[in-house]
This record gives C-alpha cells, sequence and structure tokens, in this order.
C-alpha cells in the first residue's frame, strides 16, 4: 500500500512539474492565429454578388484528378499575399470542370453532357476555357462577367502575384503583359 501511495506522489510531482515547464515555454497569452485563407465561392454566388456589387471574378478552374491543381491550393493559394489580395480585389470561385449539376444563369442553362462519364468536361467550363480544356486554368472576369483572359498552367505564388495585379488594377487596358511584368514590385517572398 504504502508502494502505491509514493508511485502516486511521484506521479503527481513528475506531472506538476512537466505542466509548469510546458507553461513556461508556451505561453498562453500568444494567441494561434487562423491560417489565412480564400474566400472561395460557387460561380452562381460570384455571379449574382457581381449584379449587386460588380467587382472582378476569378475562376480557378481544377478536376479532381490534377495534381497541378492540387499543387496550386497546397502552395500559391495559401500564401498570405496571394489570399489577402484575392479575397480583396475579386469574388473568388473555385469549379471543378468536371462537375455534374446543372447551372443556370440569365436564363442560360449549362449542363455536363455526359455526367456519368469519366472526364467529361461541363459545358460551363467549355465556354469559360474557350474550349482549351487545360487544367488548372484561371479565369478572369471583369465587371460586367464578360471573358478578359484564361491563365493556364500551375503559378508559383511569386510569378502568380503580377498576374493578378494586371488584372485587378486594369493594367492590361495600356500596358502589354512583358512591359508590365518586368517593372512588378511584389510582395510574395
Amino acid at each position: 500500500m504504502q508502494k502505491i501511495i509514493y508511485l502516486f506522489l511521484f506521479s503527481f510531482c513528475v506531472l506538476i512539474f512537466s505542466t509548469q515547464t510546458f507553461a513556461q515555454e508556451n505561453p498562453i497569452s500568444e494567441p494561434v492565429t487562423p491560417a489565412k485563407k480564400i474566400k472561395w465561392m460557387s460561380f452562381e454566388q460570384a455571379y449574382e454578388l457581381n449584379k449587386k456589387k460588380p467587382k472582378k471574378i476569378f475562376i480557378d478552374m481544377y478536376t479532381d484528378w490534377c495534381g497541378w491543381c492540387k499543387r496550386m491550393d497546397a502552395s500559391t493559394f495559401v500564401d498570405p499575399v496571394i489570399v489577402d489580395y484575392m479575397n480583396q480585389n475579386f469574388y473568388n470561385v473555385k469549379m471543378d470542370a468536371e462537375r455534374k449539376d446543372t447551372i443556370v444563369i440569365d436564363g442560360t442553362t449549362f449542363v455536363n453532357p455526359n455526367p456519368e462519364g469519366k472526364r467529361s468536361s461541363h459545358q460551363l467550363a467549355i465556354e469559360l476555357l474557350r474550349g482549351k480544356m487545360s487544367y488548372p486554368s484561371f479565369v478572369f472576369l471583369n465587371e460586367k462577367s464578360q471573358l478578359l483572359t484564361v491563365v493556364p498552367g500551375y503559378q508559383p505564388a511569386k510569378e502568380f502575384e503580377p498576374i493578378l495585379h494586371y488584372f485587378a488594377k486594369d493594367a492590361f487596358t495600356d500596358q502589354q503583359w512583358e512591359e508590365y511584368k518586368a517593372t512588378f514590385e511584389g510582395n510574395v517572398k
């Protein structure tokens, strides 16, 4: 019985000591801030919001099987500079190019013609990508929901930042891309 009491006291002392040490190394006063995230929405949500409060629309056109799409999600789309800029300047849409449902936009119906088929593209994805089905692809629409351009392929954050600025700031209206890119000074490290 005495051994059990000593063992209990010893365990209790170890617990107290380790708790105090942990508390000193990890003070409660340091708040843990959650990682910033892009505010993704559906195409339909962005389209309707844009009617009420015009803003450019950014569409990440992806597929479930696309490895480069997953890499964009894991690297570029979590960079805090990219996240902040996209949330401030665009309605951000994440759209599966092979989605199975029906979308109705201003009376026009878009469907996936073969929803049970493998790698069957949705009509809206085909329309937005102008038939060039490459993933990931990034669609930029103006404040009137008109196509500005499509940028295909994986983009590291440092290379993606000037692209976002080029379209958000309407620099494409009076400056060639190469000229803009050469003078761009970004914040991505």
